[in-house]
């Protein structure tokens, strides 16, 4: 069976590699606006798809998704513009999956950087690094002229996790789990520029040691959350703590999806919901999701389901590095059984890895409907559906919340929101969803 083109991590590919005579040529990144590419796309730089069957590579990304789920629960317990291209990306586990190009140090090192809106720091792979991966491009501190180790009195040093001094030292140190992995990074400050804008003195996590798992970004990671350290608190006089992204799909060949940075050049006409916020993860992005409608049927879910609770993080959060939403148990069957119900002529329904309403055969999927307070989102097909390459399975690309995770969390996942524009306005309080189709055809 043909390999599915559904490997989601956007990998932005070397300019230099892709040239305008192939399918894959990309547009260089200009003024405010950065390409996205997909990683496990016939255009990755990377290489191609480890998996040779369909249902290999749907489990594959099952798993992951599988192990996102919990981090992203742990994490609720405890001015100008720029357009910049995205692109999926591989091989990365519990891990944001689309990536952008970035540009750190003096004179600048190209790196393929993460997204993670349900994260803070930066953190990138530094020439040294031990554990970090083989393959990865690092940034050679040394070669830089502007790098500069922080103090363990800075204040952005009380702003990481876990931070210390080893013995003898004077620069900040900390520790973070990440998914399966444990990062030991330096705390440093030098340029980073995305686009055609450069952000000077900007403090990351320089990566000396990763132990265990697979969860560490092979090139870096920008963290595009509310906290102190993330992008959007370390240019809000750039950027007004304002950006969007439209996620392409996973079959895209090319850097057609866009970050956006700034209010300005932002969808004026866009459908809004409010931003919550929860002072114990305000990281993260919550809205009041208040219900599900599968075709015309507002489905029955109990509000203790859907309901928002700061205390225990409950709620729902747009999340960009989950690949499927996933709903908390009772939601998740209700909005399954009425699909099911309204598609009965389809046949016997099947199950593959964690999906468990397939089809062997054509399906006409109804439509699902994510209902907000002060909008709703209708889903496009191609949204609702994942399709075996060869045509003969079809799934629900949607699938019920881990029963080991300790709060009920609901997660809008990427598929979810590929071909849209969706707007992070965090100055006005509001998240918003514009159809904007930013897919090259396949």
């Amino acid at each position: 069976m043909v390999t599915l083109l559904l490997n989601l991590l956007l990998l932005v590919a070397n300019a230099a590699s892709i040239t305008a005579a192939t399918p894959c040529s990309t547009p260089p990144d200009e003024g405010s606006t950065v390409h996205i590419l997909h990683a496990f796309g016939p255009c990755s730089p990377l290489g191609t798809a480890p998996f040779t069957s369909w249902e290999d590579t749907i489990m594959d990304l099952l798993s992951r998704d599988a192990s996102r789920l919990p981090y992203l629960s742990s994490l609720t317990a405890s001015a100008g513009r720029s357009f910049v291209p995205l692109a999926s990306g591989r091989q990365l586990l519990q891990i944001p999956n689309y990536v952008v190009r970035a540009k750190v140090g003096s004179p600048p090192q190209s790196l393929l950087v993460a997204l993670d809106n349900s994260n803070d720091a930066a953190w990138f792979p530094c020439s040294g690094c031990l554990g970090c991966p083989s393959a990865a491009a690092s940034f050679a501190v040394a070669s830089s002229t502007s790098y500069r180790p922080l103090p363990c009195g800075s204040l952005q040093c009380g702003q990481v996790p876990s931070p210390f001094c080893p013995a003898g030292a004077v620069s900040c140190s900390f520790n973070l789990t990440y998914g399966t992995s444990s990062i030991q990074a330096g705390l440093v400050q030098d340029s980073l520029s995305l686009a055609a804008d450069v952000v000077p003195s900007y403090t990351f996590g320089c990566l000396q040691k990763v132990i265990g798992g697979n969860s560490v970004p092979q090139q870096g990671l920008l963290g595009l959350g509310r906290g102190p350290l993330s992008f959007l608190s370390q240019t809000k006089s750039l950027y007004d703590s304002t950006f969007s992204y439209c996620l392409p799909s996973f079959k895209s060949l090319n850097f057609t999806g866009t970050l956006r940075l700034g209010p300005v050049g932002q969808p004026k006409r866009i459908k809004t919901t409010p931003l919550l916020s929860n002072p114990r993860r305000s990281s993260l992005y919550y809205v009041n999701m208040v219900g599900v409608r599968v075709g015309r049927k507002v489905v029955d879910i109990p509000p203790s389901a859907l309901a928002f609770d700061p205390v225990t993080g409950a709620g729902t959060i747009v999340d960009s590095g989950t690949m499927f939403t996933r709903l908390v148990l009772p939601a998740y069957t209700a909005v399954r059984d009425e699909f099911r119900r309204r598609i009965k002529a389809a046949g016997p329904v099947t199950t593959l890895g964690g999906f468990d309403t397939c089809y062997d055969g054509p399906v006409k999927a109804p439509s699902i409907s994510l209902m907000f307070a002060g909008m709703n989102v209708t889903l496009p097909p191609e949204n609702v559906m994942i399709h075996s390459t060869a045509g003969t399975i079809s799934c629900l690309a949607m699938a019920s919340s881990p029963d080991n995770m300790n709060s009920m969390i609901n997660v809008v996942a990427n598929m979810q929101q590929q071909n849209h524009r969706v707007l992070f306005d965090v100055p006005n309080g509001r998240i918003g969803f514009a159809r904007e189709p930013c897919s090259t055809a396949v």
